[in-house]
């Protein structure tokens, strides 16, 4: 018999994309409050964006157990608010006359790698000091891609366990009906 309808999720931390998340969260504040003027509207929707990204990934590993649908939902809204958070650091290098890296440039393979071998947001933070603007901009562009592809894989794994399993009502109904069929005395009542 299964044991519970109710697996144990909400492991977040241990995710990619959450760790990722926390490492562009921490780069856009440093980001945001170092090259925008203060009192500058985009220092709030930045940095915003960047938290709904983190936080949105929480909840939704949170949520799991009991919602596959809230889940999900919530996953959706993490790509998005990093997707908001994309054109913000897209726009700051176009406005300035800054270089956006293309993708088969040296500079973005080499961030590209490096970004792909460090989930540690205190790596970020000590190395992006030394950066320049530009620099720190396309690394949390390569970040926001990189966390991106990991949200879609989580996306689709989420989509394939509902097909398998489905969702809450349809795993406590096989999980009361095996219990029943497992002890007859209380299904004759």
């Amino acid at each position: 018999m299964t044991d519970t309808f109710l697996p144990q999720k909400g492991n977040y931390r241990k995710l990619i994309a959450f760790q990722k998340a926390q490492c562009i969260y921490d780069i856009t504040y440093y980001f945001a409050h170092k090259y925008l003027v203060k009192g500058d509207r985009t220092i709030d929707q930045m940095v915003q964006a960047a938290r709904s990204g983190r936080q949105n990934i929480a909840e939704g590993s949170a949520a799991a157990a009991t919602s596959a649908e809230t889940e999900i939902k919530l996953i959706n809204v993490a790509r998005a608010s990093l997707q908001e958070l994309l054109l913000d650091y897209e726009d700051f290098l176009r406005v300035r006359n800054l270089c956006i890296w293309d993708v088969n440039s040296e500079k973005a393979i080499v961030t590209r790698r490096v970004c792909a071998g460090n989930n540690d947001s205190a790596f970020y933070i000590e190395k992006i000091k030394e950066r320049s603007a530009e620099t720190i901009a396309n690394i949390a562009i390569t970040l926001i891609h990189q966390t991106d592809v990991f949200l879609r894989k989580l996306l689709d794994r989420l989509q394939n366990d509902f097909l398998r399993n489905g969702g809450i009502k349809e795993q406590m109904y096989r999980a009361r009906t095996e219990y029943r069929s497992q002890n007859k005395k209380y299904s004759s009542r």
